[in-house]
């Protein structure tokens, strides 16, 4: 260009000589000679010579200049004819085509993007040096990601009609791989205590699936910010990282790093106090502290105490409020650390927006947000708003946003986004599980019912061991402080015998309402009444115990049942739980009145704990127990045992088979008024899947069984006793997705210390179910 540029004003100076003599004169006319793209506008306005203008030598030569640094044109003559001016344009080629070859790695049109952000598209004019920058800057992208080897060749080949295409082929070469981590100036720390903080490893087993031996910048830069805030977390203030080195050998596969550091000495805490303008008690504020004196200086304490002091001055309001610390030295290796407070003015909602919901009325949202518009704005208040709209199910994500209100300074908007989930669904379906067998379904259930937050269930399903019609409907809020109430009628034929228990089947007729009272974000009461009448039909082969009760009991039964059960649910989403707990009691009683009278308790346990800051790594804990028995001179009835065994307890063991059995001539399960069953799980992340989000993987060791306080002579494998030597143990792996038809779930299940009678089963799934 430089040379171009030289002949252009060679070119104008010979013209200027040429007509130095007629200088100045007034143009009365300019004509554009070789333009085949180009607008006239365009030339127009680059060259800033209008008909009219009075021209001198010194504006011709600057209008040449600007027209030619356009990037239009290649080459150009300027002539006059009389007072005309004649521009004789010689255009740049226009870039036709660009073609990409060899590009794995990055996808094509990434790398298409990359390149209009440097200025080249098909379709624009055509520049040399624009090509030479898109080399270098794609170079870089694949150096970024350790392929150092990677080469660039750019070719531009010439088409008809002043036009050419470039050609861009790549050679992406291997990724590099580190070869070894040599960290200088450690005395405190050992090297491969050191080295465990980093993401970049040296090669391993899992390295092809991990790339964590595949060297990147990226990477690098946070392992040395994981490497110094672990040393600031440990007392080192003054700690420092001297230099960084990567070395790569001339084959450029493989690097070597070198971290050199400065470990200073180790400070601890003289004092920490806080200052400024106190607008909460100061011993409040005191008792926020996450570090004392003579406490190992942290600097994630001191963070972790800076976060809770802003956190507690939003709560009273004040939220634009800066807590700022301030640590101060000593020649004693110790440090002070005061806390110094700025309130600011305390702040008021002006409006609270919501967006996103095109199904759900706002009401619905409003009524879970306790964040009240001209309200004193807390942060509190709405972050719990936030936990309460998330926990109704109606929506896949909610974000909040505090926007300052302009031109004020205090006042703010709050705007809460949310994303709407499917929250019911009308089935029409079959399927199969391995307790069920062929199951068909029609029915409707909506939790959200046309928007208004409103549970409304129909259900007709068809398997074989359950017939069932049925019909529920709930109104979470029927009063305005959130007592829901609800109701439900239902009609279901149990087959025993085809759920691998004892055979006999019931008729179940039924319906009753119920109300459920909230306690506070997380707990919650309920209570029902429901009118339940039962018929038990026997046959040929079903067990003597079963006549027996039959003989003496009747064979159907009606009864008043009183349910009570309390919640606390604080789990941090509905599906694949990754942190929290949720905990339930529940309670059946049959009332006097009832042919038979008994009660009927249970309580569930499930605990997440996650392992690292992305929660992919979770421990996870259930627990459940159950004990029934009559209330009257009446038996307690078998029909309402707990059974244990199966993918819903204890893995590894087949659908209800533990516990003891009836003694019949198939000797089924029986199930009994006692139960007890657990596990633990780790839960990993999904091998070689993208979105984390619809699958779970873990390993499991469950435990479980069931026990009868009554145990009948014909009975086998039952003794009154709750012995925990007989609990069974099991351990393996297991997977869920969130397919578009439901939950599916697999377990690989070994049993470790099952009986002779106990019946294992290695392979266990079903549709509908999550872990």
């Amino acid at each position: 260009m430089k040379k171009k540029l030289g002949l252009l004003l060679v070119s104008v100076f010979c013209v200027a000589r040429a007509w130095a003599a007629e200088f100045p004169f007034v143009v009365s006319d300019i004509r554009l000679e070789g333009l085949q793209r180009v607008e006239p506008q365009v030339v127009f306005r680059y060259f800033p010579v209008n008909v009219g203008d009075r021209l001198t030598q010194a504006r011709l030569s600057d209008a040449s200049r600007e027209l030619f640094a356009s990037g239009y044109f290649d080459d150009m003559d300027i002539l006059r004819e009389d007072d005309q001016l004649i521009l004789r344009l010689h255009e740049r080629p226009s870039l036709a085509l660009i073609r990409i070859d060899g590009n794995d790695v990055i996808k094509e049109e990434d790398l298409r993007r990359g390149l209009e952000q440097s200025g080249v598209q098909e379709g624009d004019v055509f520049r040399r040096s624009a090509v030479d920058q898109i080399r270098l800057d794609l170079l870089r992208v694949y150096v970024g990601q350790g392929r150092y080897g990677a080469e660039i060749d750019t070719e531009v080949e010439p088409l008809s009609g002043n036009r050419v295409a470039l050609n861009v082929n790549i050679k992406e070469g291997q990724e590099a791989t580190i070869q070894h981590i040599n960290i200088v100036g450690n005395t405190v720390f050992d090297d491969e205590e050191l080295k465990d903080l980093f993401s970049l490893k040296l090669p391993n087993f899992w390295s092809f699936y991990t790339k964590s031996d595949r060297y990147s910048r990226e990477k690098m830069s946070g392992d040395l910010e994981r490497l110094r805030s672990y040393y600031m977390d440990r007392g080192f203030i003054n700690f420092d990282i001297d230099s960084a080195q990567v070395s790569i050998t001339p084959d450029k596969k493989h690097v070597y790093i070198t971290v050199s550091i400065n470990e200073g000495e180790r400070f601890t805490v003289r004092d920490v106090s806080v200052a400024g303008d106190l607008v909460v008690p100061r011993e409040e504020l005191e008792g926020l502290f996450t570090v004392a004196e003579g406490d190992v200086y942290s600097r994630k304490a001191m963070t972790s105490t800076q976060e809770r002091l802003v956190r507690r001055l939003g709560d009273e309001g004040f939220m634009f409020a800066n807590v700022s610390p301030v640590p101060e030295r000593h020649d004693d290796s110790t440090v002070s650390i005061r806390y110094y407070v700025e309130p600011g003015k305390r702040t008021y909602v002006r409006r609270v927006n919501i967006r996103g919901n095109t199904n759900t009325a706002d009401e619905v949202l409003r009524r879970e947000i306790e964040q009240m518009e001209a309200g004193i704005a807390t942060t509190q208040a709405i972050e719990r708003s936030k936990t309460r709209l998330e926990k109704t199910g109606y929506f896949k994500s909610v974000n909040v946003e505090t926007r300052p209100v302009p031109g004020t300074d205090d006042q703010v908007d709050l705007e809460y986004a949310v994303e709407e989930q499917q929250s019911g669904e009308f089935t029409a379906s079959v399927g199969f599980s391995e307790s069920d067998g062929v199951i068909f379904q029609l029915g409707l259930q909506q939790d959200n019912f046309l928007g208004t937050g409103r549970k409304v269930g129909v259900s007709l399903s068809n398997s074989d061991t359950l017939t069932e019609y049925s019909f529920n409907y709930t109104n979470p809020y029927y009063t305005v402080d959130g007592v829901s109430r609800g109701f439900n009628v239902y009609y279901r034929e149990r087959d025993f015998d085809e759920d691998d228990v004892s055979s006999y089947t019931t008729n179940e007729y039924g319906g009753g309402v119920n109300f459920g009272y909230p306690i506070d974000d997380y707990q919650r009461l309920s209570f029902g009444l429901e009118l339940d009448w039962t018929e038990i039909n026997t046959y040929p082969d079903t067990a003597q115990l079963i006549e027996d009760f039959v003989a003496e009991e009747g064979d159907n039964y009606l009864t008043y049942r009183l349910t009570a059960g309390w919640s606390d649910n604080r789990l941090n989403r509905g599906f694949f739980a990754t942190d929290g707990y949720a905990q339930g009691a529940n309670i059946e009683i049959a009332l006097p009145g009832s042919d038979l009278t008994y009660y009927r308790a249970s309580y569930n346990l499930k605990m997440y704990h996650p392992l690292d800051e992305d929660q992919l790594w979770v421990l996870g804990m259930r627990g459940r127990a159950g004990f029934g028995d009559s209330l009257g001179d009446n038996r307690y009835p078998f029909y309402r045992h707990f059974y244990a065994g199966g993918l819903r307890s204890v893995r590894g063991y087949s659908n209800n088979s533990l516990g003891p059995t009836d003694g019949g001539s198939s000797d089924d399960p029986f199930g009994g008024n006692v139960l007890l069953t657990g596990g633990a799980e780790l839960i990993t992340p999904t091998p070689f899947v993208g979105d984390q989000s619809a699958w779970r993987t873990l390993v499991f060791v469950d435990f479980g069984n069931v026990y009868s306080t009554d145990c009948q002579a014909s009975q086998k494998n039952c003794d009154e006793k709750l012995d925990p030597g007989e609990l069974r143990f099991s351990t393996g792996v297991g997977v869920s997705w969130l397919t578009p038809i439901g939950p599916l779930s697999i377990a690989l299940a070994m049993p470790l210390n099952d009986g002779p009678a106990d019946d294992t089963e290695f392979f266990q799934f079903a549709l509908g179910q999550a872990f």
